[in-house]
């Protein structure tokens, strides 16, 4: 994934301490109920599509934003899915970070899935019950995205 500029800026004076950022998922279905994924250069595994909000951007923006830039796909938000604060990550340079992620549920209104930029390998359309391998953040996501009942988590983390 490709680091916003504000980001490298803030590197320049933070060094390698941990940075507490938004981060937003977006789950994108078609009108046969299939969901959009990618498969990440940096991991070459298949994910959903997410990124940083820039300073200013509404979260819900960003979600579209990302979808057309990573896919070719444009969509319109439906709803909230989750808002999670997610475990810190340390990446490969040692930079920190910690996201405070809000998933958002997405339809497709136009465009062709595609590969449009250099974060995905692959893109494409997976029924929900016939999904590559994907990592729990995913997979909980995309259920909770078809289903409507609220998600709930344990503030303590023991659920």
């Amino acid at each position: 994934m490709a680091t916003p500029d504000f980001i490298r800026t803030l590197r320049a004076s933070a060094g390698h301490q941990l940075l507490w950022l938004p981060g937003v998922t977006a789950l994108v279905f078609d009108d046969e109920g299939r969901v959009l994924l990618h498969r990440r250069s940096d991991t070459r595994k298949w994910s959903v599509i997410g990124g940083i909000p820039d300073p200013g951007e509404q979260p819900a923006a960003c979600a579209v934003r990302e979808v057309e830039e990573e896919t070719a796909v444009r969509c319109v938000v439906e709803r909230v899915v989750l808002v999670q604060a997610l475990d810190p990550v340390t990446y490969a340079n040692g930079d920190m970070c910690q996201y405070m992620d809000i998933t958002f549920r997405c339809r497709a209104v136009g465009g062709e899935a595609r590969v449009n930029d250099d974060e995905s390998l692959e893109v494409g359309w997976f029924d929900v019950d016939a999904l590559p391998e994907l990592n729990e953040f995913a997979q909980l996501r995309i259920k909770q995205a078809v289903s409507d009942a609220p998600t709930w988590f344990d503030p303590t983390g023991s659920s």
